[in-house]
């Protein structure tokens, strides 16, 4: 039996092409090609399988980009996006310190905790992309109609745990030198036991990991939108079919 989509005659999908379809219009998609026939006919031409395939495409070039733009110097400090401030109550404090001739030293600890965030990303690309290679048909249904926070939230869930753990000492090691980031820990070790600070902003390596885990995530998900956006800017042929028939 065939299908109309606005003025245009679909013929008849495969269970496949049905299931790439239903993820599209769980995704409110199926609305925007209303009237325009051939974008009804690229989008009965998907399959699941190049759905999902152009996603984990997209995630492996993103995830990619993003460590090369972040792990590199100023790929953080410069970045107004993914700048890591200072924590919690140092940040406000940092206006005084300044006023009593310790700017210097503020200064030195913004710059380390954004170098070991630089540092760190790069050692957790095979992390990322090993992550984008197992992912599942219902994963990349779940990015295609999960909305804008589907990448992070992807990523986050798969990755976070172990990242956190190849990046904690690589920070640590790298914010330790500097003299103002253990006269933190003990003020905010004690603040927390106190009740004064969140436990995730009281060690300042665990506050800086998680930052770094954030700006990263982010800059993956904001480079998946650009593919999205300018499939055929790419130059895969996998991204043009899947992206190009969603535009």
């Amino acid at each position: 039996m065939s299908h109309r989509i606005g003025s245009c005659t679909v013929a008849p999908l495969d269970r496949h092409r049905r299931t790439a379809l239903a993820w599209l219009v769980a995704a409110g998609a199926v609305g925007a090609w209303y009237g325009h026939p051939a974008r009804a006919q690229g989008l009965a031409s998907l399959s699941a399988a190049d759905a999902a395939a152009g996603m984990r495409t997209a995630l492996e070039r993103g995830a990619a980009v993003a460590v090369d733009l972040l792990g590199r110097p100023d790929g953080f400090l410069g970045n107004p996006k993914v700048r890591i401030p200072l924590p919690g109550f140092l940040e406000d404090a940092a206006p005084l310190l300044r006023n009593v001739g310790q700017g210097r030293r503020v200064d030195e600890l913004v710059t380390a905790m954004n170098r070991a965030a630089e540092l760190a990303v790069p050692q957790g690309r095979d992390i990322l992309l090993n992550a984008v290679r197992t992912m599942t048909l219902t994963d990349a249904r779940n990015i295609l109609t999960g909305g804008d926070t589907a990448v992070t939230d992807f990523f986050a869930g798969r990755t976070r745990a172990s990242l956190t753990e190849r990046f904690l000492p690589l920070v640590r090691q790298a914010t330790e030198r500097v003299a103002l980031a253990q006269k933190y820990n003990d003020l905010a070790g004690r603040a927390s036991r106190l009740g004064l600070l969140p436990p995730q902003d009281a060690d300042l390596p665990q506050y800086v990991t998680g930052k770094t885990l954030d700006g990263l995530y982010l800059v993956i998900g904001e480079e998946e939108r650009k593919i999205r956006r300018d499939p055929v800017g790419t130059g895969s042929q996998i991204l043009q079919k899947v992206f190009g028939a969603l535009r």
